[in-house]
């Protein structure tokens, strides 16, 4: 086959769509070399990074299309104005658009991702831009698709809820987690190197993800709050990651309940001190809202990390029994679950061994070979 994939959430600072889409086309490159794989991408600006981003992915039969325009400008221009894509990149036998949307005059056959209905279900905690963008061409772009990769039986749920119609071409494709890259780090001098860097003194929850609404940190801050009170060792709160939207709440929660030290925000964490900050956690906690899938959980168990997530959405899915459940909307219910992790050594070495093993079995390989078969399946249809 010749397949073509949209580059963009490759470049610039990678989220989770783009962490997802790098993990499974690493892997499916790695495993077909018979066939031709193209990676098409808008840009104006910035040329050398853009290709420094995509050059890790590019081999003999790996190449790259570029077309110089800026990436935002199709998007917005070609939702009122049908400029074909295919005009600018050509032929492909399959295109996958990872993003949610994809443009007019695709040549081929299309398939694309639609991650969550975050939008739908939650929109008091999308930013307004994005709610905008997906209101206006998610319809439509579930239309032009051939298929509809999702995440996670859930966030298939929640598409056949919003957009029954379009049932039968959903197809669920698992994100899987790089097990070489997130590990177990035993080093004692790491642990120190990251702790002083992030300003941590050790026990300490971790979060990591974007500081936004849709995470619940508000009501994790105030869960941590009531554990705090509750003893006299309380381990830290780390909220490591980005500011995203509406972050202040967080902000404004920890001083109202007067933490201080108690909550250390991070900022943005390097991708080398990933594991080490993973793995020298107390526990992980994950207390979302509403996820699709939520790759960090499974991150922390491949790092040998006790979990915690809540029952929301598709955390149990993705997690199993391997993680400590709690009740999303119900700070009560988190605090019992932070002390359970504190006291109970047993318990975080269960949750560790059981982790560790459901994270080698959700290989990026086994994801990326799931999503070959609906592109195989698409290919041969006339």
């Amino acid at each position: 086959m010749n397949i073509a994939f949209d580059a963009l959430p490759l470049m610039g600072r990678r989220t989770g769509i783009g962490y997802c889409m790098a993990g499974q086309v690493s892997a499916m490159t790695r495993s077909h070399p018979e066939d031709a794989f193209t990676l098409n991408y808008f840009a104006a600006r910035h040329l050398a990074q853009r290709r420094a981003e995509i050059a890790p992915f590019l081999s003999g039969h790996v190449g790259a299309k570029h077309v110089f325009c800026p990436p935002y400008l199709y998007r917005t221009v070609s939702a009122f104005i049908p400029v074909p894509y295919g005009m600018l990149f050509g032929n492909a036998d399959v295109t996958h658009f990872f993003n949610y949307i994809v443009p007019p005059g695709v040549k081929g056959k299309t398939v694309v991702t639609v991650h969550d209905m975050v939008f739908r279900a939650y929109p008091e905690t999308v930013r307004g831009r994005t709610r905008q963008m997906l209101a206006l061409g998610l319809e439509q772009s579930m239309r032009r698709a051939d298929r509809i990769v999702t995440d996670s039986v859930f966030s298939r749920s929640e598409i056949v809820k919003y957009y029954p119609e379009h049932e039968g071409k959903i197809r669920v494709v698992p994100c899987g987690v790089d097990c070489e890259r997130f590990h177990p780090v035993d080093d004692p001098s790491a642990h120190e190197r990251v702790e002083r860097k992030y300003n941590i003194q050790p026990p300490y929850f971790l979060y990591l993800g974007t500081l936004e609404p849709r995470k619940n940190l508000v009501r994790l801050v105030q869960a941590y709050a009531a554990y705090a009170e509750q003893r006299s060792d309380p381990a830290q709160l780390v909220l490591a990651g980005g500011k995203g939207w509406l972050y202040e709440d967080i902000f404004a929660k920890v001083q109202e309940l007067r933490l201080g030290e108690k909550v250390v925000f991070t900022q943005y964490v390097e991708d080398a001190d990933l594991c080490t900050l993973m793995s020298g956690a107390l526990a992980f906690t994950f207390p979302s809202l509403y996820e699709g899938f939520g790759m960090p959980p499974l991150e922390a168990m491949a790092c040998g990390t006790p979990v915690m997530v809540s029952d929301a959405a598709s955390l149990p899915e993705v997690t199993g029994d391997c993680a400590v459940i709690v009740k999303a909307e119900d700070p009560i219910s988190m605090t019992e679950g932070l002390c359970r992790l504190h006291e109970d050594a047993a318990l975080r070495q269960k949750l560790k061994t059981d982790g560790m093993r459901r994270a080698k079995d959700a290989s990026w390989e086994r994801s990326a070979e799931q999503l070959y078969e609906v592109y195989r399946e698409i290919a041969e249809t006339s």
